[in-house]
């Protein structure tokens, strides 16, 4: 049996604080609703928190692949309000295993447009841009 990636299970026990500490204080988050990446642990922080609390329903990790080159790819459902959404998080680590790049991809467009409109109503307030 594989074990299961360390943030795959702290997201399944919505361990907030586990999340993030897996996180390198200068983690790239690339978003599926914006074009520039968020930088930083802090900020990164406060959006997990709100994906984690406020935006995603039903979150379930369906499947994890994990390559030799310390990426690791969590594939997901979840709802968006009354949207379904099935989505990818990729991660890359450094020699320690904490994230260095995260990056989420959504699918289908009209779960993609539900989430770019709930993370939008409050987007410049979590990420503090």
């Amino acid at each position: 049996m594989v074990d299961t990636h360390p943030f795959r299970a702290a997201v399944e026990a919505r361990d907030l604080d586990a999340m993030v500490a897996l996180l390198t204080d200068d983690v790239v988050f690339h978003s599926p609703v914006t074009f520039h990446p968020i930088v930083g642990r802090e900020p990164v922080s406060r959006l997990l928190e709100f994906l984690l609390h406020e935006v995603f329903a039903d979150f379930l990790y369906t499947d994890e692949l994990t390559a030799s080159d310390g990426t690791t790819a969590l594939v997901f459902t979840a709802k968006v309000g009354d949207r379904s959404v099935e989505g990818l998080d990729l991660l890359r680590h450094d020699a320690a295993g904490r994230i260095t790049d995260f990056t989420v991809m959504v699918r289908p467009m009209s779960g993609l447009g539900a989430l770019a409109a709930r993370v939008g109503e409050r987007y410049d307030e979590i990420v503090g841009s």
